[in-house]
């Protein structure tokens, strides 16, 4: 048993949510009773500031809990994971103050805020997003449609990413905050959902396609800051992704150290086979490996949000070992594990979506490449005209 508190108390809630799992995934419904009992626990928002109603948590304490509640039920920790990062977290570090207790309070009673980035056209390559908002007066005008919106339908914050029309001139992108909930009679008119995604795995969570028409946002909801620094806040979300991800390997190897054990064939344990003992060591040195990588980009985040490189790398490694961990955790488990009378076939189907969202493989190895070459992303010829350039004046030198 840790010492850490939101540890614990996700491991105790753990407990109880792997049950339930199956159930949210045959259903393709919310998990609202888990999250009832994470908010009940203090789990939801615990990075919020003390002044704010939260506990002032750090990345590594919600790291230390996703990875206990991912073991047991994929889709919590990834509720748990925004309600902690991304869209709360940049709210948190550059919101107002009128806008951080807005939110704050939201949060804590159980939302997980919905960030809003991508679009039909524009996923790896946010800034090409075609999302306006045009200022008429004192209040914003939102147009455009944004696509695979975790939490499209549940959320009732939306941390809208939408570049800037002001005097016919484009100012760039911004964050804007939109608040819909219609069980509260808010319901912001030309917000519409168009259609849910029916996916392969974490099938409760909505992920949605949503459509804007000259939806008003007032001006007090735009978050003071440029999109490098709100997408700051996505290096957090990263190390979370990256830690769910851990945690599903984590359960599996869990279940495939307990299979072995129990499952003879032969007239002996299958655990004494030497094959299945080096397929298991691999298991345990990935997922080893991994966590070590996820505590180290979520320490780095002392002051602000984790290194970028750090948490790319991280969730680039947790992510992909993940699935091979998964992968290896079902074969153990042969015809047994391809079923759906254990958990694996319903984890690996939920595993192999972080390789993808959050910052594909491949974006995420581009830019620790970036970063070891001393070059910007996303990667252009004047960059590597200046590499060389610099790298010749150096060799010249």
């Amino acid at each position: 048993m840790g010492e850490n508190p939101y540890e614990n108390r996700a491991r105790d809630l753990a407990e109880g949510f792997a049950p339930r799992a199956a159930q949210w995934d045959r259903n393709r419904e919310y998990p609202w009773p888990n999250v009832a009992e994470m908010t009940e626990a203090g789990l939801m928002g615990m990075t919020i500031p003390l002044e704010y109603g939260g506990q002032g948590a750090t990345c590594l304490d919600v790291v230390l809990a996703v990875e206990q509640v991912a073991r047991a039920c994929t889709l919590s920790a990834r509720i748990l994971v925004e309600a902690n990062m991304g869209g709360i977290g940049a709210i948190m570090a550059y919101g107002t103050e009128a806008q951080k207790r807005f939110c704050a309070p939201i949060v804590l009673a159980g939302d997980k805020p919905a960030i809003c980035i991508t679009e039909p056209e524009a996923g790896s390559a946010a800034t090409e997003m075609s999302t306006t908002v045009r200022r008429v007066g004192d209040h914003w005008l939102l147009n455009g449609t944004k696509h695979w919106i975790t939490g499209g339908g549940v959320s009732k914050l939306h941390l809208i990413f939408a570049r800037i029309v002001e005097d016919g001139q484009d100012r760039g992108i911004g964050g804007f905050i939109l608040h819909r909930d219609p069980e509260a009679g808010v319901d912001p008119a030309g917000f519409k959902i168009v259609r849910r995604e029916r996916t392969m795995g974490l099938c409760g969570m909505p992920e949605a396609e949503l459509r804007f028409n000259d939806v008003e946002v007032p001006d007090a909801m735009r978050v003071n800051a440029d999109f490098g620094d709100l997408m700051s806040a996505y290096n957090a979300q990263r190390v979370g992704a990256g830690t769910i991800a851990l945690g599903v390997a984590a359960g599996a190897l869990d279940h495939a150290t307990r299979y072995l054990l129990e499952r003879e064939q032969f007239g002996r344990p299958i655990a004494e086979f030497q094959g299945l003992q080096w397929m298991l060591a691999d298991m345990d040195t990935g997922v080893h490996a991994a966590r070590l990588m996820l505590h180290e980009a979520s320490q780095s985040a002392s002051e602000g949000f984790p290194d970028r490189t750090l948490a790319a790398r991280a969730k680039l490694f947790a992510s992909e070992t993940a699935i091979r961990v998964v992968n290896d955790a079902l074969q153990i488990f042969g015809a047994r594990g391809y079923g759906d009378a254990e958990p694996l076939e319903r984890m690996y189907r939920d595993v192999r979506m972080f390789t993808i969202g959050g910052g594909t493989a491949q974006v995420l190895r581009t830019q620790v490449a970036a970063a070891r070459l001393g070059i910007r992303t996303p990667q252009t010829r004047d960059g590597y005209a200046r590499l060389a350039a610099e790298s010749g004046r150096v060799a010249a030198e």
